[in-house]
């Protein structure tokens, strides 16, 4: 885009210059007044309205490099928001030149989508992260940097048979560079890769290749981290989840994922057919994805609902239970203050009642007047209790009883 507006601006500028020297040499009758209408000549009646007319050649020239100029203000303002970290600003005007209403070369659009894929990464969109991947890959088959953002991305959530086709994919990639001796694409083509780096890049990616195919044989393949795809957090409710589905899945609708093949300039326009089936492809394997995280997710929600409504149930039943108790325990608490003297009977009086039967059948069976084993210190204490029997007569006492 920079050479192409340099270009325009030279041409522009000699054709300046070129209908400047003309113009001198024109005589003094080209510009008289008889060639321009005046006002009186002017009829009152409404003139018809005439036809849109075609550009010129300067005119377009013009028009390009405004479009040019603004197409690259606006990527410069998207890098330096996205290097500075504001990932939400450096999204918007990525989106303004992709969403735009002229179109802009395959290159330049496919550029813009990996840095916008960068922004959302970062920004902890995945979904928008690998759609904007797969766009890059239509339009550029050889992208390396798309390729190794996609396989990172789902990596990240654990999708590894998909990861590990896109490391495969590079890995061909790196193969025929270092075959061909030459970085893929026209060689005015910009790279973020050199040559001389390849070498050490493919065996560290035969290395995690390696990896990801035993954590594969492992068993790995079915742990998929569907809250991060989807972007939500674990024990999100049943209506976020359905909000963000339907985001999504409007968003990255299969049928929608070609229009943006409308505003791409292609150099040869046998190209299209073949970026439109690669961006089909892409997007079918996304939507497919997104869905089967939306069904894992609602199953995970429901399970955890179920199980909350049972946890309600139970605490519902020991609190019922727990009350059931307390009712009781009041109630018991209530016919003890009203009836003391039950509780008095009940308790100590039945030994008085015990010990006095016992007496009773001592004193029947023992008809004479003689105490025997009264084994007591305090005879203050013995007379007490002869005065309180109401004994009239002397009493025989054996003195063994009383000693001490």
């Amino acid at each position: 885009m920079e050479d192409a507006m340099v270009l325009l601006q030279t041409g522009k500028r000699l054709t300046t210059a070129a209908f400047r020297r003309q113009s001198i040499s024109w005589s003094e009758d080209s510009f008289s007044l008889s060639n321009f209408p005046i006002s009186s000549d002017i009829s009152t009646s409404t003139a018809p309205p005439t036809p849109p007319r075609n550009l010129t050649e300067s005119e377009s020239v013009t028009q390009l490099l405004a479009h040019i100029k603004l197409l690259l203000r606006r990527r410069t303002a998207a890098l330096a928001a996205l290097d500075a970290g504001l990932y939400s600003e450096a999204i918007r005007h990525f989106t303004k030149i992709l969403e735009g209403r002229r179109g802009a070369p395959q290159g330049f659009l496919a550029e813009c989508y990996m840095h916008r894929a960068y922004a959302y990464k970062a920004s902890g969109r995945i979904a928008e992260s690998i759609a904007d991947c797969n766009k890059t890959l239509a339009l550029e088959p050889a992208c390396i940097q798309a390729l190794d953002t996609r396989a990172s991305l789902l990596e990240t959530i654990r999708c590894l048979p998909d990861c590990l086709h896109d490391l495969e994919h590079l890995k061909l990639l790196y193969n025929s560079i270092l075959r061909d001796r030459k970085l893929p694409g026209p060689a005015w083509k910009r790279h973020k890769v050199r040559y001389r780096e390849i070498p050490g890049k493919l065996c560290a990616l035969t290395t995690k290749i390696q990896e990801l195919k035993k954590r594969v044989a492992s068993g790995e393949t079915r742990n998929v981290d569907y809250y991060a795809l989807i972007g939500l957090r674990r024990g999100c409710s049943r209506s976020e989840l359905e909000r963000a589905h339907l985001l999504l899945s409007l968003r990255h609708k299969p049928d929608k994922s070609i229009n943006f093949v409308e505003r791409c300039d292609f150099a040869n326009d046998m190209d299209l057919e073949s970026v439109k089936d690669r961006a089909k492809m892409s997007a079918l394997l996304l939507y497919r994805l997104l869905q089967k995280g939306y069904s894992n997710v609602m199953s995970t929600i429901m399970d955890e609902e179920a199980a909350e409504k049972q946890r309600k149930k139970a605490a519902a039943a020991a609190a019922l239970q727990a009350a059931a108790i307390q009712t009781q325990q009041t109630t018991q608490n209530a016919k003890m203050e009203s009836n003391p003297s039950a509780v008095e009977i009940s308790g100590p009086n039945r030994i008085n009642s015990n010990e006095n039967k016992v007496a009773s059948a001592s004193s029947g069976s023992n008809t004479a007047s003689v105490f025997q084993g009264v084994f007591c210190r305090d005879l203050a204490a013995v007379g007490n209790l002869l005065s309180q029997a109401g004994f009239n007569r002397p009493l025989a006492v054996k003195f063994e009883a009383l000693s001490c």
